[in-house]
């Protein structure tokens, strides 16, 4: 009997819980950071929640795409205490996502150029 082919991780509402790839890198990589002692589930918890409520006290709608984008600013917010990377490194490689965004062809996957990289590109959230 062949094994079947595993279909998408589901909410409780039967839909699945990432809309995009990034969504479930998000959460690997948080649970990657918390597994290696960088942050705890707490802080890690009690900052999501936060952003959370900061969202909806600023008017985000309680939808998916807000979840996952508070799931993001916590994390980066947390790597950043953690120093595992500095606010500047943040905004050079979101500018680097940027551009390579804008300059890759429609329907091809977005992929940074080695070329462009900063030497330390594998210092901070990486390393060790």
């Amino acid at each position: 009997m062949a094994a079947a082919t595993p279909g998408p991780l589901l909410g409780r509402d039967g839909e699945p819980l990432f809309a995009e790839p990034w969504q479930a890198q998000i959460v690997a990589m948080a649970t990657a950071m918390i597994e290696k002692g960088r942050f705890t589930a707490a802080r890690w918890s009690e900052s999501l929640g936060a952003e959370i409520r900061r969202a909806l006290a600023d008017g985000a709608p309680d939808t998916t795409a807000t979840y996952y984008r508070c799931v993001l600013a916590t994390f980066e917010a947390l790597v950043k205490e953690a120093e595992l990377t500095s606010a500047a490194e943040l905004h050079a490689r979101k500018l680097q996502w940027i551009e390579a965004y804008e300059n890759t062809p429609h329907g091809q996957p977005v992929t940074l150029n080695a070329a462009r990289l900063p030497a330390d590109a594998n210092g901070g959230l990486g390393g060790g």
